[in-house]
């Protein structure tokens, strides 16, 4: 709302954002990042949500109408953004402990020490490019700075990252620097948090985890690229929580760590890799990030048979789980969940003769619940219905063959969205699922870009 309010303003057309309390300070933080000093808002003071009607009304009555009629009459002011430091600019001298409070204190942390980013250290991270430091991968918002090969050398040298993690860490900014990846989202309130998976031979030559614990912390990889990402967002799009203010993930969760798939697993059942399903030959190292809202319990199924697990599979995880966030997905015309199978379980999938597509048409085929139970869990709208959203092209004509209230609908909007990947323990039979949110943060995959001296450089 904002942003659209900024770039109005620059046109000549007066505009005035509405707002909750809540968001109040987010607006003028990010209206401050994009140029704009005192963009006009207009605050309903409190949560609309769980406010009676009585109260609705005269609160929009007492503050709100004033303050549109306020700010339409403002003029803008072009805001003065303050000075950052060069790339190779010494920010600070002192002690580790003195050096960690002083980046502490300018919120360039998330409150876990840092390794201290020298130019030396930066440097050797800058060996494993064959890109130039000063290239601008993107301009991210929602403080419209920019991604360069140097930063990201910086905030993986502070993450505690290998210098050869570079090539890695580069697809991983590339990946989000994608538009339609919607990085400036991520500080909604649901919270969500990127989740990078990995594929290809980099998994072995970098040694990550794909297997007991892959989700846990521990192994450097998996554990210092995901913590990367999480300070990347943190220290160039600037999502922050407050005082920073430009992230409002409600109560959130903390970064996932790199989720690497066992393709080792994937030969022997006779799959292809989640790469090739994301396009990429398989062989090919590549980088996908995608958002999540949430995870589901450990989900365990047993027998011999591929029927045995999917059912157990599209009940817990797909029916009691990630139903729940179906309305704001058609709402919003995107969904990508992800289903997360350990070696044993995706074993007796595959080589019970199921496919992965096979399987992606059971879970769109079975999992289905009644339209007015998905409707009612619609957290933000009121009134929300599945016709009106086919009718306005944004999803599939299935959610709505009869205006019937207690008429089943799928769960998931489309078959062919549907993600399945191999990992974790090959001695338990479990699997899990990752619920992506909606138009924020799709899928995005970068092939790794190595460079020339790859081998050599690593002895």
């Amino acid at each position: 709302m904002v942003r659209a309010s900024v770039v109005a303003e620059r046109t000549g057309v007066r505009s005035v954002s509405i707002v909750a309390t809540p968001f109040a300070r987010q607006g003028h933080a990010i209206a401050k990042a994009l140029g704009a000093e005192n963009v006009a808002i207009a605050e309903y003071p409190g949560v609309p949500m769980v406010d009676s009607k009585g109260d609705l009304q005269e609160k929009v009555r007492q503050s709100v109408v004033k303050s549109i009629i306020e700010g339409l009459g403002a003029k803008l002011k072009p805001a003065v953004k303050p000075d950052e430091p060069g790339p190779r600019d010494i920010v600070f001298k002192g002690s580790f402990d003195e050096t960690d409070d002083y980046f502490y204190k300018n919120m360039w942390t998330e409150g876990l020490p840092v390794v201290p980013p020298t130019i030396d250290r930066v440097e050797k991270f800058l060996r494993f490019t064959d890109r130039s430091p000063d290239e601008v991968i993107g301009v991210l918002l929602p403080e419209n700075r920019e991604a360069t090969v140097w930063n990201v050398a910086v905030n993986g040298v502070m993450a505690g990252c290998r210098p050869e993690y570079m090539p890695v860490l580069l697809a991983v900014v590339d990946a989000i620097s994608e538009p339609e990846f919607r990085i400036e989202d991520a500080g909604s309130t649901p919270g969500w948090e990127p989740l990078i998976i990995v594929n290809g031979p980099i998994i072995k030559e970098l040694d990550f985890n794909d297997g007991p614990g892959a989700m846990r912390v521990g192994r450097k990889a998996n554990t210092s690229i995901g913590r990367f990402l999480r300070l990347y967002m943190r220290n160039v799009p600037g999502l922050r929580i407050p005082p920073g203010a430009t992230d409002k993930g409600t109560i959130a969760f903390t970064f996932n760590v790199v989720l690497a798939e066992n393709e080792d697993a994937c030969r022997e059942i006779g799959w292809q890799p989640f790469s090739v399903d994301r396009g990429f030959k398989a062989g090919d190292n590549v980088v996908t990030v995608t958002s999540v809202v949430s995870i589901s319990p450990p989900t365990y199924s047993v027998g011999a048979t591929p029927i045995d697990h999917v059912e157990r599979i599209a009940e817990i995880i797909g029916r009691r789980h990630m139903s729940f966030w179906t309305a704001t997905c058609a709402h919003n015309g995107r969904s990508h969940p992800l289903f997360v199978l350990s070696p044993a379980v995706a074993s007796v999938i595959g080589k019970g003769g199921w496919s992965k597509d096979d399987m992606r048409k059971y879970l769109y085929e079975n999992v289905r619940l009644p339209a007015r139970y998905l409707e009612s869990l619609m957290g933000g709208i009121t009134g929300f219905n599945f016709c009106e959203e086919v009718q306005k092209g944004v999803i599939p004509g299935e959610f709505c063959k009869s205006k019937d209230p207690n008429r089943e609908v799928p769960v998931f909007l489309r078959q062919e969205w549907i993600n399945i990947l191999v990992s974790g323990d090959p001695g338990r039979n479990q699997s899990k699922g990752y619920c992506q949110n909606h138009k924020q943060g799709p899928p995005v995959s970068r092939k790794v870009a190595l460079p020339r001296r790859w081998k050599e450089m690593r002895g």
